[in-house]
């Protein structure tokens, strides 16, 4: 059975990176954008990073524009933007596709592992989310796929992809979580 440590990512300049380098540490993996409604997370992701970083927590930033073209830079363009808007200190991995057939291989794990379960009701966005996904694709609710921008899994010091929340859900709970895995 595969773990996340058998699985790579991108450097910016195109280096594979083993997860394998993380093995111990607790594991944020978020596909990120800089133009979109949620794109204030950064901010978030930044807080948590700065919080639990020397407790065992990695951020695992993975720009993707597969969603509404809203990540439209390079990836020095999008390490710029967020580090100035946002001082992010994490690392940001290179721009990649999560669904489809060029996703990344993570991604096909990773979604293998935690699919679909629903947007939070109380989200502001969650009904133009629920509107928009359901008009291109009736059966999107019973797709693993990634449905935005800010996805996040969870993998906890064994390997174990333990959580998926979609980018409708409260912050708070997302770091509480985090920091009951730390």
């Amino acid at each position: 059975m595969s773990k996340i440590y058998d699985y790579s990512v991108f450097s910016t300049k195109g280096e594979e990176v083993s997860l394998s380098k993380f093995k111990g540490k607790v594991l944020l993996i978020v596909n990120t954008a800089t133009g979109c409604g949620f794109t204030p997370q950064y901010e978030q992701l930044e807080s948590m990073y700065e919080k639990y970083h020397e407790k065992g927590l990695e951020i695992i930033d993975i720009p993707c524009n597969q969603f509404g073209a809203q990540a439209p830079g390079s990836d020095d363009e999008i390490h710029e933007f967020c580090s100035l808007h946002f001082n992010t200190t994490y690392e940001q991995f290179k721009k990649s596709d999560v669904n489809g057939a060029n996703e990344l291989k993570l991604y096909t794990f990773l979604k293998g592992q935690k699919g679909f379960e629903g947007f939070d009701a109380g989200h502001k966005l969650t009904p133009i989310l629920e509107d928009m996904l359901g008009k291109a694709d009736p059966d999107y609710a019973k797709k693993p796929d990634i449905k935005w921008n800010f996805t996040k899994f969870v993998v906890n010091r064994d390997g174990d992809v333990v959580k998926r929340f979609e980018p409708t859900a409260d912050m708070a709970k997302v770091e509480e979580f985090v920091v009951s895995l730390l």
